[in-house]
């Protein structure tokens, strides 16, 4: 079940920039429903990231990419008292939202050029490959994403019963990593309901899981 709440008093929409035929935005919808995170992708994902991370520290962590976060927090009945992952955490942008609200917080990318300009003493930072976690299963209570390439199994293994994702695309449907809240719902296992509104130029998806998960995955 997916509730639509009423836009920020403050939102807008974005100007045009990516559109579904964007290469990036296929590959967005092509893991979130079962396709294969190659080696490539992953290496060819890290050098884009990398090499735009100088620009990103000082264009993208601004009141507009705040502004859907925040919302989610503020009506997304989001509980904050446990351990939080932040995964794409790119600059910082979660981390300066996220760190002295939640119990505690680990800030996850697969590029360790934009980990190189985030603020290291809001959360412990690690590079990884969200394919493909270094946590246990049923590690955290919370999973931010913004503007993040969704993997739906490794999510559910890690995120425990009962936990929340905070999904945010900051451009909405103009964002090149983008899934509506509809369709990640959608793309993971079990059961979820979901709240979602606009917020900035983009929006948010605050999506419970229910108490328990469909099958069993092996623990790392």
């Amino acid at each position: 079940m997916l509730t639509t709440l009423t836009d920020h008093s403050q939102a807008t929409d974005p100007e045009p920039f990516a559109g579904p035929d964007h290469p990036i935005r296929q590959i967005t919808r092509i893991m979130a429903f079962g396709g294969t995170w190659t080696h490539d992708n992953k290496t060819n994902m890290g050098r884009l990231f990398d090499g735009m991370a100088a620009e990103w520290s000082e264009r993208h962590v601004d009141p507009a990419k705040r502004a859907p976060v925040e919302d989610a927090l503020e009506r997304g009945d989001v509980p904050l008292n446990g351990d939080w992952l932040e995964l794409g955490s790119g600059t910082g942008a979660g981390a300066r939202v996220l760190s002295d609200r939640v119990g505690s917080l680990v800030c996850c990318d697969l590029s360790m050029g934009m980990l190189s300009y985030a603020p290291g003493d809001l959360a412990p930072r690690a590079q990884a490959d969200a394919s493909e976690l270094p946590f246990v299963d049923d590690a955290v209570d919370g999973i931010l994403m913004i503007n993040m390439i969704l993997f739906p199994v490794e999510v559910d293994r890690v995120l425990r019963p009962g936990g929340t994702i905070v999904w945010v695309n900051t451009l909405g449907d103009q964002t090149p990593i983008h899934l509506p809240a509809a369709d990640v719902l959608g793309a993971l296992p079990g059961e979820w309901s979901g709240v979602t509104a606009r917020a900035g130029t983009g929006f948010w998806l605050a999506a419970h899981r229910g108490p328990s998960r469909p099958s069993v995955t092996s623990g790392r």
